[in-house]
């Protein structure tokens, strides 16, 4: 499958940013500006996201799979390897497969052990919809609010919105795949070999994803790992303190 990337030509070495579930590229794009100063970056739509091709299957192997040819077509051998959530996923198993091809690992707010369904209000407020017969993402966005107060839980979903050329909407991402595969995104990383490139786990301060607990089987898996906090981030760290994202990855890239 080839992935569909957008490029920040810099001087440095190459950092690929992969995003979490619901999300696309643009999601990162001041991180990825910002860090384009210092390194050659690309952001990359994962499958079933964003402008990235559609399919049926979706699981780590696969996306780990993804991650490998796209750099084999941009003829690099080896990358900085950054993602978020899903996307955090998505790099570890890429790591623990395709070892050689990562220069050094940066996993965002996610460990590696399964995780309880946690998006079912998102799916029942937007698969219902038939979005051909809205008008306006205003309109979609005022239906949506008894079903999804947080405001910035929902403009982050509308985001995925076409404007279709014969009117109303579509889904930039294939919401039946996503679905469908719930169980492999929420799974947790298993594997009979470890990773032993340098690794930086960051979490934010306020979010639960990966606590203090969790750190002893992260590092059976990645042995070369450190965990730093983000302190008054949630979940998502990179919208939420952008600046100290930049700082750390900076810093732990050299």
């Amino acid at each position: 499958m080839d992935l569909f990337y957008k490029k920040y030509d810099g001087v440095g070495k190459p950092l690929f940013i992969f995003h979490g579930l619901f999300g696309m590229l643009d999601n990162w794009h001041n991180v990825a500006q910002k860090l384009s100063e210092n390194y050659t970056v690309y952001s990359v739509d994962l499958r079933n996201h964003g402008q990235s091709p559609h399919s049926h299957e979706m699981n780590y192997e696969l996306m780990a799979d993804d991650i490998a040819n796209l750099l084999v077509k941009l003829k690099l051998e080896k990358a900085h390897i950054l993602g978020h959530s899903m996307g955090g996923k998505a790099v570890m198993t890429f790591a623990l497969k395709y070892p050689t091809m990562v220069d050094k690992l940066i996993v965002a707010d996610i460990g590696i052990k399964g995780y309880k369904r946690g998006h079912d209000d998102i799916f029942d407020a937007i698969i219902p919809l038939n979005l051909s017969e809205f008008e306006s993402r205003g309109d979609i966005d005022k239906h949506l609010q008894p079903a999804l107060a947080n405001f910035g839980v929902r403009q982050f979903i509308l985001k995925n919105l076409n404007r279709r050329e014969e009117g109303g909407y579509e889904w930039k991402m294939n919401l039946e795949s996503i679905y469908k595969n719930y169980e492999n995104i929420t799974a947790g990383i298993e594997s009979e070999t470890t990773f032993g490139g340098e690794t930086l786990f960051m979490r934010g301060g306020k979010s639960n994803y990966v606590s203090d607990e969790d750190w002893s089987e992260i590092e059976q898996l990645f042995t070369n790992a450190e965990l730093k906090t983000i302190e008054g981030a949630g979940h998502w760290v990179h919208a939420e303190k952008p600046n100290e994202v930049v700082d750390l990855v900076t810093e732990f890239l050299g």
